[in-house]
This record gives C-alpha cells, sequence and structure tokens, in this order.
C-alpha cells in the first residue's frame, strides 16, 4: 500500500471519506482544476481508488487505517468519522440479522403448527372412516346373522322388499332399484341396500342401528315395532310388562276383549256392576250408593227407581202373554239398594240365589222392603245424592209376594233379570212342584235368554219404555236426565253390544244351577218346545231328553 500513500500525499485540506460493506461510497471533497500541487491528474487517481478497492475485495479484508508520525501525513483509510459510522453499521447489520432471524423462526413455527394440524386432522378423518366402515360391517353382519334363523321372505305384488336382478360387476338396490356403485352398501334380506334406502316400515326413517325387529318380511326399528305390536294395557295405557319366564302375560275380558294387567286384578281396580269391564285411569264411573260402579255407557240406559221401571214390567208382562203364559195375579215390582236386597233374601225361605251377588229377588213371604222412591241426581265426585227410599209392607195374597230388582241397571239387564224373576212366579203361581235348582234356575233363564233374543233382533227398544221417570226431580246437569232417548226409538250401537254381552253371560255361565241348568234346558225347548218342555217338568220334575 506504500505506492498508494505516496500518490495521496498533497495539501492538507483535502479529505476522503469511505465507507466499505455491501455499499461502497466514496465523499470526495472537490478541488481545482488548476491545482498542481500533485503529480497525478484526476484519472490516474481514480485508477488508483479501483485497483485499491479491487486488492480489499480478494483479501476479504477492509482497509486498515495508517498513521503517519509526520504532520503531512493523510488518514487516506479510516478517520474518525468512519470508524463511527463503521460501527452503526455492523450495529445496523446485526440487528437487521436478528430481525430476520426471529421472522424466518417465526415463518417455520408457523408452517411446523400448520403442518402438524392438517396432518391431525387427516388421522381424525381416517380413524372415522375406519369406525364407520367396521360398523356398517357389523350391522350387515347382524342382519345376516338375523336372517338365518328366520324363514326366507316371500313375495308378492304389496310386498316393499321384491326380487333384485343380479348382474356381473354392479348391484342394485332393492329400495330405490338403481345401481349401488361404490361406497356403503347393506346386504340383508337377500338383498342390497344404500343405507339410506333400508327403511322402518311405520316411521320411513332409515335404520341404523345393528339390531331390529321384523314383521310380515318387513323391517321396524326396535321402538317403532314395540309401539305397534306390543300389547297395552287398557287400564294403565302402559305396555304390558313380560313374566318372570319372559313373556307378556295379561288378561282379557272373554267378550269385551279388554286388555290389562294381571296386577290390576289385585290392586283394587273398580268394574263396571253392569258391563263388568274394569274403570280406566282416564276415565272416571259413577259411585251408586251401595258401593257399585257403574261406567258411563251403562249410565245412559240404567232405570234409576220404581215408577221408572213400571213401563218394562209391562213389556215383560206382554212378552208373557204373546207365550200363553199370562200373569193373572198383580205382583208388586219394586227396585231395591243392594242392602235392602241381601235383607230380603236372608227373611226368604225358598229360592236359590245366584252367588256372589244377586240382582233379583222373587219373594214369597211377607216382610216389609226399603224401595227406591225417586231416582238420584249426580253430585260432586261423581256420586249419586239427594236419593229418596220409602219402607213397601208386603202381603201375602198369592204364592208370591213381589219381585225386587236392584236399582241402577241398564234397561236390558233389568229386563232380562225381571223375564227370569217373572218366570220363577209363573212356576209357583202355576202350581209346580218343588223343582232341582238345576231345574227351576235353568228354565227361568231359558225365558231371560228369550227375552233378550227378542229386544236384540226387534231393532229398536219399545215406545213405552221409560215414562215420566226422568222427571222433575232429576237436574237438568245429570247425565241420567238424559238417558230417556236411549230407552226409546233406535238403540244405541253400545246398548246392541251390551244384550248380547247380557245373552253371553248366560250362556257361558259356569255354575250348575244357573249354567248347566240353561244348556239342558235350551236343548229342551230347541228340541221339544217350551209348552212340552214345561209340561214335562210338571209331571217328572226335569227336563225331557
Amino acid at each position: 500500500m506504500g505506492w498508494l500513500t505516496k500518490i495521496l500525499k498533497g495539501s492538507s485540506r483535502r479529505h476522503y471519506h469511505a465507507r466499505y460493506g455491501d455499499d461502497r461510497t466514496w465523499d470526495e471533497r472537490r478541488y481545482s482544476a488548476d491545482d498542481d500541487s500533485s503529480g497525478f491528474d484526476n484519472e490516474e487517481i481514480d485508477r488508483a481508488i479501483a485497483l485499491s478497492l479491487v486488492e480489499v475485495d480478494q483479501k476479504g479484508k477492509k482497509v486498515i487505517e495508517n498513521e503517519y508520525d509526520s504532520e503531512d501525513d493523510l488518514q487516506c483509510i479510516k478517520s474518525d468519522d468512519s470508524d463511527e459510522d463503521e460501527l452503526d453499521e455492523n450495529e445496523i447489520r446485526a440487528i437487521a440479522q436478528q430481525e430476520e432471524d426471529e421472522r424466518r423462526a417465526k415463518a417455520q413455527q408457523e408452517e411446523d403448527e400448520r403442518r402438524a394440524k392438517a396432518q391431525q386432522e387427516e388421522d381424525e378423518r381416517r380413524a372415522r372412516a375406519r369406525a364407520q366402515l367396521e360398523e356398517d360391517e357389523q350391522l350387515a353382519k347382524a342382519i345376516q346373522d338375523s336372517l338365518r334363523v328366520n324363514s326366507p321372505p316371500r313375495y308378492d305384488s304389496g310386498n316393499i322388499f321384491q326380487p333384485f336382478p343380479f348382474f356381473s360387476g354392479y348391484r342394485i338396490c332393492a329400495g330405490c332399484n338403481t345401481e349401488i356403485g361404490h361406497g356403503r352398501y347393506l346386504s340383508c334380506m337377500e338383498a342390497f341396500w344404500h343405507p339410506e334406502c333400508f327403511r322402518c316400515h311405520s316411521c320411513n326413517l332409515p335404520i341404523t342401528d345393528v339390531e331390529f325387529s321384523m314383521s310380515g318380511n318387513r323391517p321396524y326399528h326396535k321402538h317403532c315395532y314395540k309401539e305397534q305390536h306390543h300389547p297395552k294395557c287398557d287400564i294403565c295405557q302402559n305396555f304390558i310388562p313380560t313374566n318372570s319366564a319372559g313373556f307378556i302375560e295379561y288378561r282379557a275380558h272373554p267378550f269385551w276383549l279388554q286388555k290389562y294387567c294381571p296386577s290390576h286384578e289385585r290392586d283394587g281396580t273398580p268394574r263396571c256392576c253392569s258391563c263388568e269391564r274394569m274403570e280406566p285411569r282416564d276415565t272416571k264411573y259413577l259411585s251408586l250408593d251401595d258401593g257399585r260402579k257403574l261406567c258411563l255407557e251403562c249410565l245412559d240406559s240404567a232405570i234409576m227407581d220404581t215408577h221408572e221401571c213400571q213401563p218394562l214390567y209391562l213389556e215383560i208382562q206382554e212378552f208373557y202373554e204373546g207365550l200363553n203364559m199370562k200373569v193373572e195375579q198383580q205382583v208388586p215390582l219394586l227396585l231395591v239398594e243392594r242392602q235392602a236386597l241381601n235383607e230380603a233374601m236372608e227373611g226368604e225361605k225358598n229360592g236359590h240365589h245366584h252367588l256372589p251377588e244377586t240382582r233379583g229377588l222373587c219373594l214369597s213371604e211377607e216382610q216389609t222392603v226399603t224401595t227406591v222412591l225417586r231416582r238420584p241426581r249426580i253430585g260432586a265426585g261423581y256420586r249419586l245424592i239427594d236419593m229418596i227410599t220409602e219402607p213397601y209392607r208386603l202381603i201375602r195374597r198369592c204364592e208370591v209376594t213381589a219381585i225386587l230388582i236392584l236399582y241402577g241397571l241398564p234397561r236390558l239387564l233389568t229386563g232380562s233379570i225381571l223375564a227370569h224373576e217373572m218366570m220363577h212366579a209363573w212356576l209357583r203361581l202355576k202350581g209346580y212342584p218343588n223343582l232341582r235348582p238345576d231345574v227351576e234356575e235353568g228354565i227361568c233363564q231359558v225365558l231371560a235368554h228369550m227375552w233378550l233374543e227378542s229386544e236384540i233382533y226387534s231393532g229398536s227398544g219399545s215406545d213405552v219404555a221409560s215414562s215420566s221417570s226422568s222427571s222433575a226431580s232429576s237436574s237438568s246437569s245429570s247425565p241420567s236426565s238424559s238417558s230417556t232417548s236411549s230407552k226409546k226409538g233406535k238403540r244405541s250401537d253400545f246398548e246392541k253390544d251390551l244384550g248380547k254381552f247380557f245373552k253371553h253371560q248366560i250362556e257361558s255361565d259356569t255354575s250348575s244351577a244357573y249354567g248347566d241348568g240353561f244348556r239342558e234346558g235350551s236343548k229342551a225347548v230347541n228340541k221339544y218346545g217350551l209348552r212340552r218342555t214345561l209340561d214335562h217338568i210338571q209331571m217328572t220334575g226335569s227336563f225331557p231328553y
């Protein structure tokens, strides 16, 4: 560098500031062109400076400050100012480099996090796909296993599961009848299905459960099948539970087919005293004064007092006259409460009584009986109130002193009981000997059955069915006050069914006197006729064979 030093000797007023690094600049103080203190012109100086820069770049070093001991030596490479500038520049570069490193580190971290999150989502998606595939395979396997124990499905015009065609290489959905193609599908019931086409026959929603139920070759959700086919109790409206052996056990009325849980036979659930149906939880039966319960349908045609029953009594008398069995004597007919009927039965020496409850009685002894004089009305709590009774003294003028019937029973039941008791009266008044219980009760049941048949097939009730009975004493708010409509004119469908039920009761009675006696008597009457059967009974005391 000695040659450079020499070249730069000259006036002390000339200063050169140099800055090195990525950007190199020269700040040269200009002097006049006519300054001849130097032996070199400007072009030669520039060339020397360029050569110096090339040498520094090749060696990778920065120019080192040269000091001269003499006053005339110049600082050509670095001055104090250039030292400060170089220090500032290094700090700036260091800070810039640090910021760049931090930016790159942050960008790399964000990229790593993004890739980790994408990988996690991909893993979760694959896990869900594997779980769904396993579930589909399990469902298909369960369906196939369940069908191995069932008979093959029957295909007919009304069956939604029609036979499907097989083609090599692809499958046809039995639900929509289109190609399934790639993707999930079910194989069950000897067919292939899109998952959304395999639907419940009840709710028409896809069946996605592993287990399902079948009925008539049609699939159901288990809960839909239970709702449609599992029997419900008509009393509590709950599904009838299974017993200890796992079977559904319930009770059913032999005529009304009312299904109910066996527990209701022990939990005090009341029955109607007329039709014997149990009281449902959502229905209220009427409570009679003597403890009996009466359903609203039977209440509609119920006869409530002695005066109201007299037109029906005339009908029964006319029925007997039509059979040439007229009762000449005037026998009182009284409607009574259960307690009065039981007391009269205890004072009676003769007769046979239908247990557990007697609803009618033919008396032959003198006694005093409490009769229902005026029908009660319905009060709070669905109970009868304001019933008026009076004592009635029976006087023996013939073999029969009175006929007693329970109050509050429907017209057809009251009439059949009255026809039965009228036959007792007729036998006693005609001088028939004391008969065996099966013969006497049997022939009386035959007459009651005959009257019911005549009423059921007549198509309408009697025009004289209930008199002014419904009376001013009845409350206008009482449902019973409208009961006269069911006792006149055309009968309701329920009343027709009620008549059939009372016939069924007589026919299916299991007692020896009333049940077996009726069947023997009915057989004799059908074979020999009523008149010849009665003559045979009078002579022999038994039915003809």
